[in-house]
């Protein structure tokens, strides 16, 4: 569990080379700084009371709020939760605010930034991931009543709604309220391209998002050593763990493929 988090950990490598080679390479330090934010400021919310709004349990179903989780203060707990499993949640918690990273990228001032990141990372994103993942949000599958779905609950295995969306959210109204960037639209609104500065930096960021979530999606199972067949005792959780592997490996080359030859015929040429 916890080499899986340090795999994520990597993946705000991926979005602080992805994101400033794809800005002008006047907005590159402003683009690095606010990645080293994310971790850094998001660390310490997280620990503080981000964790505790997250997983702290007993709890409603809104938000949590052991008083033992904030700060770690008792931990860990009745062998629930132990130190690796903060580390990996803290590895998602991050991710959420690379991802609106970018999408605010050229036109954030600093400080505004040095704000907003850990109030998404602290408040905003261990209210919403409690609703799925913890024992007593409202639309958890592990909820011991009043289930959404007809019974099952919410299933999201490894954060396509909790984290990427959440992420993808903040980042549209956070590029809404912001604006376009300076010279985006000509006088008569017609859209003009604004090409980033370093192809490589692009490419580079592109593969360690990519290695990633590999720690994200396979590493979502959070234990290896469970047998599921007693027939079998080849196959168990760490079966299902490589086939994890082996799906993130082809969703990212067909849509690698995908976007590559779409893009050919929608503009003419290849682009990186």
């Amino acid at each position: 569990l916890i080499f899986s988090a340090y795999i994520v950990f990597t993946m705000q490598l991926g979005f602080a080379l992805l994101s400033t080679g794809s800005v002008r390479a006047k907005n590159a330090i402003n683009t690095l700084f606010t990645s080293i934010i994310d971790a850094a400021s998001g660390a310490i919310s997280y620990y503080l009371f981000g964790f505790a709004l997250a997983f702290g349990t007993p709890s409603n179903g809104f938000i949590g709020g052991n008083q033992n989780f904030f700060g770690l203060s008792s931990f860990p707990e009745d062998y629930r939760y132990d130190y690796g499993f903060f580390v990996f949640q803290w590895t998602f918690a991050i991710t959420v605010s690379g991802i609106t990273n970018g999408s605010m990228a050229e036109r954030t001032k600093f400080v505004g930034y040095l704000l907003y990141s850990p109030y998404l990372i602290g408040l905003v994103y261990p209210t919403i991931s409690h609703w799925f993942w913890s024992n007593d949000g409202w639309a958890s599958p592990t909820r011991s009543d009043k289930k959404l779905l007809l019974g099952p609950g919410t299933i999201d295995f490894s954060g396509s709604g909790v984290v990427h969306l959440v992420g993808g959210i903040a980042g549209f109204w956070g590029s809404y309220i912001v604006g376009p960037r300076i010279g985006r639209f000509n006088g008569s609104g017609q859209c003009l391209a604004i090409h980033g500065h370093n192809a490589s930096l692009v490419v580079l960021g592109t593969f360690l998002l990519w290695f990633g979530w590999y720690g994200f999606n396979a590493g979502s199972f959070l234990t290896i050593l469970k047998s599921y067949d007693q027939s079998r005792p080849y196959y168990g959780q760490w079966s299902a763990i490589g086939r994890t592997a082996v799906t993130t490996t082809l969703a990212g080359s067909s849509a690698t493929l995908t976007t590559l030859f779409c893009k050919r015929l929608l503009v003419g040429h290849w682009n990186i």
